[in-house]
């Protein structure tokens, strides 16, 4: 990746649903090199795919928890994978230090939480949580610039 692949990431970054000829113009570069380089950096998995930002308040997810994990057994590797898999859960993390793990999940109300956590403390692999829940968005941006 050189330093015109970073241009267009962070083209890409802002607004992803601009056509090559835009981008383009918007860098100017040929249509044909920003093609080249978006099908290059998506063969290479660089860009792994395209979505959209969506705010959380304006949907039926009002709740967003941080949950730190305390694991037991050895498992957490098997446990990230399983958590991972859940669609309310958007981001899993092995930690260094205490937690082992924290994950990111949304939730529509406290008892879908409540059952939420209780669903943690019943596997296997899971010794203690600590949830933390958010107030206040100041910023939630996970495109990350090159």
């Amino acid at each position: 990746m050189d330093d015109l692949d970073a241009r267009i990431l962070r083209e890409l970054l802002k607004n992803s649903r601009r056509s090559y000829r835009q981008l383009a113009d918007n860098m100017g570069i040929a249509p044909g090199t920003v093609v080249k380089r978006i099908k290059e950096m998506e063969s290479a998995g660089i860009i792994k795919g395209y979505s959209v930002v969506v705010d959380q308040s304006k949907v039926e997810s009002h709740i967003i928890a941080l949950i730190e994990i305390i694991s037991s057994g050895g498992k957490l590797e098997e446990m990230g994978r399983k958590l991972a898999k859940l669609e309310n859960i958007y981001g899993v993390y092995e930690t260094t230090g205490s937690p082992d793990a924290i994950i990111i999940g949304k939730f529509r109300d406290t008892d879908e939480l409540g059952k939420f956590a209780r669903y943690l403390l019943g596997l296997p692999s899971v010794s203690r949580t600590n949830t933390h829940v958010v107030l206040n968005t100041v910023k939630e941006d996970f495109r990350i610039p090159p």
